[in-house]
């Protein structure tokens, strides 16, 4: 088990335990490192400064006991925000319709880059669709190596109406 994995899975239970849900662990930098930890809550309500305090204080403690990384770092907690980053399956199929960006590790279709409409997550081929000005693609989540949400005015009005697909 690689260092992500493992930090993922360091991570993921306590913060379920707590009320909130996993949605990415990065751990980067090498004059700085920094552990960034973000989630959201599974009620759908707006993560607030409290909510990320309590969970650094909880994964601290854990991180301190567990020790998975070597030497110091900063630890980061936060939520996604609006223009957020998609890690799960579900997130391709909860934001389904909003503007996304994609990027592939390897060419689909000839391309590893994709903006356009989010079609959602085809469970069966294990594959992420988006609508582009060129026609739709699939670009197999095995292989993606990034998405996030587009920060757009259909976004925004979504998200402050409550409308985020989280309730």
């Amino acid at each position: 088990m690689d260092l992500q994995q493992r930090l993922e899975t360091i991570v993921a239970g306590p913060l379920e335990s707590q009320g909130y849900e996993l949605v990415r662990v990065m751990f980067q930098g090498r004059s700085r490192p920094t552990l960034q930890v973000m989630a959201e809550r599974k009620d759908g309500r707006a993560m607030t400064v409290d909510d990320c305090a309590e969970i650094s204080r909880s994964l601290s403690a854990l991180l301190d006991v567990e020790d998975p990384i070597q030497g110091g770092y900063v630890l980061e907690v936060s939520s996604p925000g609006i223009d957020r980053p998609l890690t799960r399956p579900k997130d391709f199929s909860v934001w389904a319709g909003f503007e996304a960006k994609l990027e592939s590790l390897v060419a689909v279709d000839g391309r590893k880059r994709f903006r356009g409409r989010l079609l959602g997550f085809d469970e069966a081929g294990g594959a992420v669709a988006i609508e582009t000005e060129t026609g739709p693609a699939h670009v197999p989540l095995a292989d993606l190596k990034s998405a996030k949400l587009v920060l757009t005015d259909e976004l925004i009005a979504a998200v402050t109406k409550g409308q985020d697909g989280q309730g």
